[in-house]
C-alpha cells in the first residue's frame, strides 16, 4: 500500500517572497523538490542540521552552498 503524495501549502510564497532560513525536513524536501530521506541525507552531509530539543531544523543557506559544489561547469 503506497502513500498518497501531499503537496505543501504556500510553497510558492516561500520561494518568491524571500525564503525561510531554517526549515524542517518535510518543508525542505518540498522546497528542493526531492524526497524526505534524500533531503535528510543531503542536509547531514552538508552539516546543516540543528537539533533543538526535539525539533530538527535545517539551514537552507548551507544546503544551497553545498549543492553549488556539485554544479556541472
Amino acid at each position: 500500500m503506497g502513500y498518497k503524495r501531499r503537496e505543501k501549502d504556500n510553497m510558492e510564497g516561500l520561494l518568491t517572497e524571500g525564503k525561510k532560513k531554517f526549515v524542517k525536513y518535510a518543508e525542505g524536501a518540498a522546497m528542493f523538490s526531492m524526497g524526505i530521506h534524500s533531503f535528510m541525507d543531503l542536509a547531514k552531509e552538508a552539516k546543516a542540521v540543528y537539533r533543538i530539543r526535539r525539533i530538527v531544523l535545517v539551514n537552507t543557506d548551507i544546503v544551497e552552498e553545498y549543492l553549488e559544489n556539485f554544479r556541472d561547469m
